[in-house]
């Protein structure tokens, strides 16, 4: 199977998911930009929701690049990372609820600790699939990025359920770590265009 159905229906995944979550951020109750003040948590949040959903796109648009041949194994473990990304809007606006209460920011945490293991999932069954002469494994290397990540999120959740302005430091640090951009893929295609 030729990888053009993974690709389009993960963004349509991906796009709902984020349709989802806009619709669930309140309006300022007035005109002024003071009335902005009291919905700010909830932008902010909804900003790094959407900067994770982002990452996650962009990576996993890279990645799909390498794929030459679509095997039952990868489309399971696509949905199993699509799963987790479907319980982003649930979490945030959770948190968005209950901004202070650690037990929303640790779960927040676990979603984002679940999606990380649901891309290391796919990445995986995409060089067992490809070898290990794959032009992924060749781009990943040493992959500092995807084994810091999960340590991050762990102790973030567990800072969560002391200080959740901990939490939510390290999420956006792993996020932060993950929005520069990355050419590992496109310098192992060397060159090929990204705009399919």
């Amino acid at each position: 199977m030729g990888k053009g159905r993974i690709e389009a229906f993960s963004d349509g995944v991906i796009a709902i998911i984020i349709t989802i979550m806009v619709l669930e951020m309140k309006v300022p109750a007035g005109g002024s930009l003071k009335a902005l003040i009291p919905v700010l948590p909830d932008f902010l949040s909804y900003v790094l929701s959407f900067l994770y959903l982002g990452i996650y796109w962009n990576n996993h648009h890279h990645m799909l690049h390498t794929v030459e041949k679509v095997t039952g194994g990868m489309l399971w473990a696509n949905l199993h990372l699509l799963f987790w990304l479907s319980l982003i809007p649930f979490v945030t606006h959770w948190v968005n609820l209950n901004p202070f209460d650690p037990v929303p920011t640790a779960f927040y945490g676990i979603v984002l600790l679940m999606a990380a293991i649901g891309y290391w999932i796919l990445q995986w069954r995409i060089i067992k699939s490809q070898g290990p002469n794959s032009l992924l494994r060749q781009a990943i290397g040493s992959d500092w990025k995807g084994k810091l990540s999960p340590v991050l999120y762990m102790i973030a959740i567990g800072m969560s359920l002391i200080s959740q302005w901990a939490g939510y430091f390290l999420y956006t640090l792993v996020a932060l770590i993950w929005l520069i951009p990355d050419r590992r893929i496109e310098r192992v295609l060397g060159g090929r265009r990204f705009t399919e």
